[in-house]
Formats: structure tokens, C-alpha cells, sequence
């Protein structure tokens, strides 16, 4: 069996559509990093290379560090990127709009489609499954977060974008030849 423990990175404060942006995370919180490292298991920690998961991970502090790895980025907004909604809907309302209520083959101008996402980063956890982690905690992005979410619920990805997933929170999925979810959006 395998656990992962899903790891939201520390908040950018940024009020735009952050993918594959390399905008650093606030860590200043130490209370709330010292719940969360308290809160882990003694297991090896892997992130996505974007600084705002890689520098989350280096302060959760586990002496068992795996590369950093593209493959568990945030979704790849293409020419949305640090822009808001309110400018991309005023430029292409039908497509922004078909993204967030209908995700799936549609992808923002030059950037991916959840369907993408989703396959990318299947790929990667399941690797990570394949190599034997009984404990593997993953620190990387909301949008990575919820397809693994939508993966272990069985759920359509329009279900997995109704929840919740804060920065510094934890969702632990098991996969032991099916997936099973424990806390979803825990905070320590």
C-alpha cells in the first residue's frame, strides 16, 4: 500500500490565474509550517520544480528529499497566465467559460487542457506508486491536487473543481490495487 499525502505549497497572494508561473510562496507562517511538519509522516517528499512547491517542501524539513518533478506543475494556463478571470472573460468569454463548467479536451490559447493535466500527472503518481513508497508526501499545486482527487473519488472533473483545497492543507490518498481517500483539504 501506498499513501500519499497531497500538499498544497504556501500561498503566492497573487489574484490571477498562477500555472506554470515561477511566483514564490509567503512561508512566513512558521506556526502553521511547524503544525504541518508535526502533522507529516517521517517519509520522503517530492515537489513540483515551480519554487512556490519546491521551497514549501525544503521547509517541511524531512531528511529524505526526491528530485524536483515538471510533472507535478500547476495546469499550464497558457496565454491566461497572471491574468484575471474578469480580463479573460471580457476577451473570450465562451472559453473560459467552457474550461471551468465543462473541463475536459479544452484548453486555454496555448496552455492545457484538464484532460492533459490530468494524464500528466497520473503518470508521474503512478510511478511514484509503482517504486514502493509505503509513505510519499507530494507537495505541489490545486490543480494537481485535484486531479489525483478526481482519480481516487472516481468523480468527473467538474465534481473534483468543487472542492476546496487551501494553501499548506493535506489530502491523503491510499492506493492498495484501488484508490481510497482519508482527510480532504486538512489543515494541521
Amino acid at each position: 500500500m501506498t499513501r500519499l499525502w497531497l500538499v498544497r505549497h504556501g500561498p503566492t497572494h497573487a489574484k490571477t490565474m498562477v500555472g506554470w508561473s515561477d511566483l514564490p510562496a509567503d512561508l512566513s507562517d512558521t506556526a502553521a509550517l511547524a503544525r504541518l511538519r508535526a502533522y507529516l509522516p517521517d517519509a520522503p517528499v517530492v515537489s513540483s520544480d515551480l519554487i512556490r512547491a519546491s521551497a514549501t517542501a525544503d521547509a517541511l524539513a524531512r531528511p529524505h528529499r526526491l528530485p524536483h518533478d515538471p510533472a507535478l506543475r500547476e495546469i499550464n494556463f497558457g496565454t491566461w497566465e497572471l491574468r484575471t478571470f474578469i480580463e479573460i472573460e471580457t476577451e473570450d468569454p465562451a472559453t473560459i467559460r467552457a474550461y471551468w463548467e465543462n473541463p475536459g479536451d479544452i484548453a486555454p490559447p496555448g496552455g492545457e487542457s484538464w484532460n492533459a493535466v490530468r494524464a500528466r500527472v497520473d503518470t508521474a503518481i503512478d510511478g511514484y506508486v509503482q517504486a514502493g513508497h509505503a509513505d510519499l508526501i507530494v507537495v505541489a499545486h490545486f490543480g494537481m491536487i485535484l486531479t489525483q482527487l478526481q482519480r481516487a473519488l472516481g468523480i468527473g472533473a467538474y465534481a473534483a473543481f468543487g472542492h476546496k483545497i487551501d494553501n499548506l492543507s493535506v489530502t491523503d490518498l491510499r492506493y492498495d490495487g484501488a484508490w481510497t481517500v482519508g482527510q480532504i483539504n486538512h489543515s494541521a
